[in-house]
């Protein structure tokens, strides 16, 4: 490999070079990747190769539990995110009325409390500039900022990138190629692997704002007295969800006080207001729901940080080879709707040094192991859009139909999911969602509800009920807990599922799905 870096040492290298791992991207999914390899196997020589000279901000702001236990326990990031980042209270969600009710009659539902298992409100910018530092600490070269122009994979061989640092042209050499590139998705594109998801057409405009209203503040508790009654939990660190017909927002709080703000909708169902641009189409979006208009009426977006994309979805034919491990966002993309991208890159990271340990421990399998990853994880991106994801921007927006889903996913997260690490430690991560010999029944189950509350979405929207309680409605639940009442209170769950099919599902029994969604009526309470 010609030059172009400094070696862990500091020294300045002109010579060629081979390596045992190269890394596509530098930031948290190729960071974290370098570091964990680094710091488990102090002698190999591990480059990243990351196109920009610092990191900006980005989507993917909010932790979940699974992705709090890869930072925290296998990262070991704790004081960092304690220090630089924000402590997250759950999940929020705010359901559409009228424009013309006030914020405080918008059904809320949320934690009662303040939650039990850590998460984090996180400024990608800082993770990922702190997860490098470190990679760099281990013993990993990093050459920023430097621009991958190709990758010569070879299949159980050596396999070579092509890169350009100070307007020369390098390439290097390594057994492992690891594309941690994000949406640029580099050996995807270049292997036409990108399978664009069209069952799940959605789109995205976000940005940062400053002065967006604090839901703990003074003057908004003042304001609105029966929101600051329901409930002692902290709301303003949650990740706050406005909710609509066919369509969905996050609020997050980043440490410094700017908060991240975004839309995403299902573009067969709605898509926010024409605009000169994607910021004026954000805000004409987010001021027709009570609350938005609210949060909003002294704040402003940042002019350089607002991003609009369409055909989010997307997966990748091949995730998985002997020699290669596409993690992250450069392996596929699902929806931001529960923070599933960094469980992601949780999964994706975790089981690409396994792989890559367990070739340097013993090569004989290595391409046996591959295919098996690459089956897993191919598996779990379907069977996790497919339960969770598909057609559910149906339902989301009525307050009845997502509270009762969101009591069913969380619930069945905790108890399949997150409970998995807390009991087998790290290698729990190896194995992504819905995958593994008894994955199956559960994987159906999930599916099963969520489609039949989006046939029961389109049966109240033809009747004229969709949304019929998304005024004046509170549900504020306890956190789950890892123990005896986790099944219970899925139990509970579930009983009120039953009672929503006896009392109103029997509609549709017998009627076809349709194909593609039909839009859903605006709550009853519009009209």
């Amino acid at each position: 490999m010609s030059s172009g870096g400094k070696h862990a040492g500091g020294a300045e290298t002109r010579e060629a070079a081979a390596y045992d791992v190269i890394i596509l991207g530098g930031a948290l999914s190729g960071g974290s990747a370098a570091y964990l390899l680094a710091r488990g196997s102090p002698g190999k020589r591990i480059l990243v190769i990351e196109r920009s000279p610092s990191f900006g901000r980005r989507v993917g702001e909010a932790t979940v539990e699974i992705s709090t236990y890869f930072l925290t326990r296998v990262l070991g990031l704790t004081e960092h995110l304690n220090h630089a980042h924000l402590n997250k209270q759950g999940l929020r969600f705010w359901f559409h009325c009228s424009r013309e009710d006030e914020a405080d009659r918008c059904s809320e539902v949320g934690p009662g409390y303040n939650v039990r298992f850590p998460s984090y409100q996180v400024d990608r910018a800082k993770l990922d500039e702190e997860v490098l530092r470190r990679a760099r600490e281990a013993g990993v070269t990093v050459l920023r900022p430097a621009e991958v122009k190709a990758v010569n994979w070879t299949p159980g061989g050596q396999s070579t990138v092509t890169y350009t640092r100070d307007g020369e042209t390098h390439t290097a050499a390594a057994r492992w190629v690891i594309d941690a590139s994000g949406a640029a998705r580099l050996m995807a594109r270049a292997k036409k692997w990108v399978r664009p998801n069209t069952d799940h057409p959605i789109g995205s405009i976000w940005s940062r704002w400053r002065g967006v209203g604090c839901l703990d503040g003074l003057p908004f508790r003042e304001e609105h007295p029966r929101i600051a009654s329901r409930g002692v939990g902290t709301r303003f660190t949650a990740t706050n969800h406005l909710i609509g017909n066919g369509w969905w927002s996050w609020w997050i709080p980043l440490h410094g006080g700017d908060m991240s703000v975004g839309i995403v909708w299902d573009d067969r169902l709605t898509a926010p207001p024409p605009g000169e641009s994607p910021a004026d189409r954000l805000q004409a979006h987010l001021r027709q729901h009570p609350l938005g208009r609210t949060l909003l009426e002294k704040a402003s977006p940042l002019p350089d940080d607002i991003h609009y994309r369409k055909n989010l979805a997307w997966h990748s034919e091949r995730i998985v080879g002997d020699g290669l491990f596409l993690v992250g966002d450069a392996a596929g993309f699902i929806d931001p709707f529960y923070s599933p991208g960094m469980d992601w890159i949780s999964f994706s990271v975790t089981s690409a040094v396994h792989l890559i340990r367990g070739h340097w421990d013993c090569a004989a399998d290595t391409a046996a192991r591959a295919e098996c990853f690459n089956a897993d994880f191919t598996e779990s991106y379907r069977r996790w859009f497919e339960a969770i994801y598909k057609d559910k921007y149906l339902y989301m927006g009525d307050y009845e139909l997502m509270r009762l889903a969101f009591r069913l996913d969380l619930g069945l997260y905790y108890l399949g999911v997150v409970s998995q690490p807390y009991k087998r430690g790290e290698p729990a991560l190896t194995q992504p969602p819905f995958t593994g010999p008894r994955a199956a029944l559960p994987f159906r189950l999930i599916r099963f509800y969520n489609r039949r509350l989006a046939r029961i979405a389109r049966s109240r929207a033809k009747r004229g009920t969709w949304g019929r309680r998304n005024l004046d409605g509170v549900f504020a639940f306890n956190s789950y807990r890892l123990d005896w009442t986790l099944p219970v209170r899925l139990l509970f769950a579930a009983g009120s599922y039953l009672k929503l099919e006896l009392t109103e599902g029997w509609r549709t029994w017998l009627s076809p799905a349709a194909k593609v969604p039909q839009a859903v009526a605006q709550p009853s309470s519009d009209t």
